[in-house]
């Protein structure tokens, strides 16, 4: 048994019996009380019920409503009531890590704080003396992976080439694995164009995609011409650094032999586009701006976002290289690299364009890749942060509790069973008791801590909260995938670009018809289906709860997203 299993086994057990102790303590489950009211039936007396019933006697119906309120009272509410409070548990866990983050993130941005303060940086010797020549800059390799990239090969491709730095100390690399023999004839020739300019362009392919993304970067790592090459910058197919990108970050790891890896912020070119990628916009301006601040300036420690970051080609030799074990291959050697002593600087200054998932299927895999992937490497390497020598005992539970159990697994779990499951069923048993902190002051808490770092994008905030409801659906079940090693948990599909123009069909692919299957999403139309019928149930029979009008906009969210409706005049695509 892997020590993942064993430390998650413990965790559950702990939080189970927390629930149940909370539970029992304010009398909210009561195991004294039989599990059926009245004597225990018989067999001659259970036949004799069930005849009566089938024969429509006057006292069936009250028999069959009085068995349903002891078994709602005595068996379903009580297993319910130990979910609920397992849940708050959860939830005052989540409610926790988010107000620490958010405090660290805004006293960072009060006193103005920023990575030169911990971390030396200057411009490189010779930046401003041509008298000095291009010796007293490092090496840089620049890594794009891409695959079947047709809509953005170009503009990635053009601003590598066109990044500040002397023609002789750095090599572009484009890594090619697409399976479509056109698209890899343009991208070859796209890369001889810029060889003619002068840039110095390597094109490279392999034979076979094992290990995807994470394979193709080890290959690359291997080529004789990339062995010289102190420092490694990675930009996915669809990222546009600005020019003085290297200028601004290679300081960083040239002055700090400590640091293994600076990563920049994201920036999107289309996250105007419709209301899927404005509340996107959200997501990740929480990610960066909340979560991988106040990693950097506390422990110097977060995840590699897989692109827009330069690393320190030691470092990732030390930790092992790139592993295929799992679809996160970034955050795998972040935390390896870590593991080893390293540190990282995030500059949230540094920009790099991007694109956002214009289609709410291509979301859902990029999240259901990363959801999954996540919580399979919580598995794989507990115990690795465990045993590891070269990090202090607080680093290691920040690492285990804070990014690993918290983000990865409880996050989506607690939210998917408590808003999504247990409230709209608890309209139909009264009996259940949900405490008002857990389902109204703590999303409240929640919604105030992201919105407080996004003042400009309050309006958008009740449609973020609803997608992301519906969003939890899809990243519990990723999550247990990962952590379970369900099947698909080391599926990898890379998510579809659509380029410069949003609205325009690439002409040279071809349009295949599309299932029905294919253009809806068959669980969100069922969830909404269910969360209606609580909600109109609850509407009928409010008694003292009245959540109908959070279930039905609940409940037309789901509905919305099963035809893949995104904000714009489209759907079913």
């Amino acid at each position: 048994m892997e020590a993942g299993e064993i430390g998650g086994a413990l965790l559950f057990l702990l939080a189970a019996a927390a629930a149940v102790a909370a539970a029992v303590a304010v009398g909210a489950v009561d195991f004294s009380r039989p599990l059926t009211s009245g004597a225990p039936l018989g067999f001659q007396e259970a036949v004799s019920w069930l005849i009566g019933v089938l024969e429509g006697t006057s006292s069936a119906a009250a028999d069959v409503y009085g068995a349903w309120v002891a078994v709602r009272a005595g068996v379903i509410a009580p297993v319910l009531q130990v979910a609920v409070w397992a849940c708050m548990v959860m939830s005052v866990m989540l409610v926790v890590e988010a107000v620490y983050n958010s405090v660290v993130s805004l006293g960072v941005k009060v006193i103005g704080w920023r990575p030169e303060w911990r971390f030396k940086w200057k411009p490189l010797d010779g930046a401003d003396d041509e008298e000095k020549g291009s010796a007293h800059y490092p090496f840089v390799l620049v890594q794009i992976p891409m695959y079947n990239e047709l809509e953005v090969y170009k503009l990635s491709i053009a601003a590598a080439c066109e990044l500040q730095w002397p023609k002789d100390r750095i090599i572009v690399q484009v890594l090619d694995d697409s399976t479509d023999p056109l698209i890899k004839n343009l991208v070859e020739v796209e890369c001889e164009n810029w060889a003619n300019k002068g840039v110095n362009i390597k094109y490279a392919t392999r034979t076979s995609r094992k290990g995807f993304k994470a394979g193709a970067l080890k290959k690359g790592m291997e080529c004789d011409y990339a062995m010289q090459s102190e420092y490694i910058a990675i930009f996915d197919a669809d990222f546009q650094p600005e020019p003085d990108f290297l200028l601004r970050t290679v300081p960083f790891l040239v002055h700090n032999p400590e640091v293994a890896l600076v990563q920049a912020r994201w920036s999107f070119v289309n996250d105007t586009a419709s209301l899927l990628t404005r509340v996107q916009k959200m997501f990740f301006d929480y990610h960066f701006k909340v979560e991988q601040e106040a990693g950097s300036a506390t422990f110097s420690f977060f995840s590699f976002n897989g692109t827009a970051g330069v690393w320190r080609t030691v470092a990732i030799k030390e930790a092992g290289g790139w592993k295929d074990r799992t679809t996160v291959e970034d955050m795998d050697l972040a935390v390896r690299a870590t593991l080893k002593g390293w540190k990282f600087v995030y500059v949230g200054d540094v920009r790099v364009k991007s694109e956002l998932p214009s289609t709410y299927r291509a979301y859902c895999r990029q999240q259901f890749r990363w959801s999954s992937g996540g919580a399979h490497l919580f598995r794989k390497m507990a115990k690795d942060v465990l045993v590891a020598k070269d990090v202090s005992l607080l680093k290691k539970s920040y690492m285990l509790y804070s990014f690993f159990l918290v983000r990865r697994v409880i996050a989506p779990t607690a939210a998917c069973i408590l808003y999504n499951i247990i409230l709209p069923i608890s309209v139909t048993i009264p009996e259940l008791y949900l405490p008002v902190w857990g389902v109204a002051y703590i999303p409240m808490v929640l919604t105030i801590v992201t919105a407080i770092r996004h003042p400009k994008n309050l309006h958008i905030m009740p449609f973020w909260i609803l997608f992301e409801s519906v969003m939890t659906v899809r990243r519990m079940r990723a999550a247990l995938t990962g952590l379970l090693e369900l099947e698909g948990f080391n599926q990898w599909v890379v998510t579809k670009k659509v380029g410069n123009d949003l609205d325009s069909e690439v002409p040279l692919l071809q349009k295949s018809r599309k299932r029905l299957r294919d253009r809806v999403n068959f669980s969100e139309i069922g969830f909404s289906v269910f969360l209606f019928l609580c909600a109109s149930y609850n509407l009928a029979f409010h008694g003292t709860t009245s959540y109908y009008i959070y279930l039905y906009l609940q409940g037309l969210a789901f509905l919305l997203l099963g035809f893949n409706f995104t904000g714009t005049f489209s759907c079913c695509q």
